[in-house]
């Protein structure tokens, strides 16, 4: 299904999600976080004994996967089989992409840094991070952006558009279900450790390729690019990518790090807990708004390489 996931990326570049698609009609992200909200709700409840919600979190999973799975192929079958369908089934694929919405949220931090300061600054990249905003001076938030370009980069483009290149809209419906998932019960609180369990696993699994291929993307990207600098890129990325506490995550930021001269990453507060983690890059730590400007031009060159290495795997499979 390479041809969807191109087709996909070009679509919603260009156009994005339509705010009145989500007005009217909400977002499939928001029809997942409603499953799971209701799951969470009715299996997870705090009398139960941790093996039993750990239980119950794995049947929320395989609902979800069913159900996410099971609704993009009959969407998938439907529309192949009708005139145009391919175009309108990228229309509605592009629905599972965030590049152009990652970018924008991105954007919108540095301007408001610019033309804000602080305060600002702190309101917008409180969208976009779930760390505290007023833990932040303006290099933190400056950081706080670009981290969560680079990790949205790979979990918000490339893994769903890898997963819609291998197994069409079921797979990437299936990674986004999954992946939402992650983000909302798969945290280790005294709530979540044991139901969310089965969720940040799989939601690790599934990210393996794309956090790898994502960060080699930011290292190819950096050699095209004047004032990046892709030899730090790829050590950072060597060095640093499997200290972060994710397993995934460090390796664009890891990337993006060395490609701007930065260091990203290290102690930061969540919900007013100090989260101790590895510094990816050895650069400063003094970021800017010119810095997140930097990441996001390095952002677009990495997406732009994604999509030609998907142009020429299209190119050769009709050879």
């Amino acid at each position: 299904m390479i041809a969807l996931a191109l087709l996909a990326l070009l679509l919603e570049a260009a156009f994005g999600y339509p705010q009145r698609l989500v007005d009217h009609i909400g977002h499939p992200v928001i029809w997942i976080g409603r499953l799971i909200s209701a799951m969470d709700g009715a299996w997870n409840r705090a009398e139960r004994g941790a093996a039993a919600r750990r239980a119950a979190g794995v049947a929320a999973l395989l609902v979800l996967v069913g159900v996410a799975g099971g609704g993009g192929a009959l969407v998938q079958a439907s529309l192949l089989a009708a005139p145009l369908g391919l175009l309108v089934l990228a229309l509605l694929a592009g629905s599972l992409l965030a590049q152009r919405s990652l970018h924008d949220h991105v954007a919108r931090v540095a301007t408001a840094l610019e033309q804000g300061g602080l305060e600002a600054g702190r309101e917008a990249v409180s969208h976009i991070v779930g760390r505290d905003p007023l833990s932040l001076d303006e290099a933190g938030v400056a950081r706080a952006a670009i981290e969560s370009l680079a990790e949205n980069f790979s979990d918000g483009v490339v893994a769903p558009a890898f997963w819609m290149a291998v197994a069409g809209l079921p797979g990437a419906a299936i990674y986004k279900a999954v992946n939402t998932a992650d983000s909302m019960i798969g945290h280790r609180t005294p709530r979540h450790e044991a139901f969310g369990w089965a969720s940040a696993r799989c939601d690790d699994v599934l990210n393996l390729p794309a956090s790898r291929l994502s960060g080699l993307a930011v290292v190819a990207a950096a050699a095209l690019l004047p004032g990046m600098d892709a030899r730090a890129a790829w050590r950072a990325l060597r060095r640093d990518a499997r200290r972060h506490r994710s397993p995934n995550a460090g390796w664009p930021e890891a990337a993006m790090a060395g490609a701007l001269g930065l260091a990203l990453a290290g102690p930061r507060h969540y919900a007013g807990v100090l989260v101790e983690d590895a510094l990816m890059g050895d650069g400063r730590r003094d970021a800017s708004a010119a810095d997140i400007r930097a990441a996001l031009r390095l952002y677009r060159a990495a997406d732009a390489l994604l999509i030609g290495v998907l142009v020429l795997i299209f190119l050769a499979l009709q050879a």
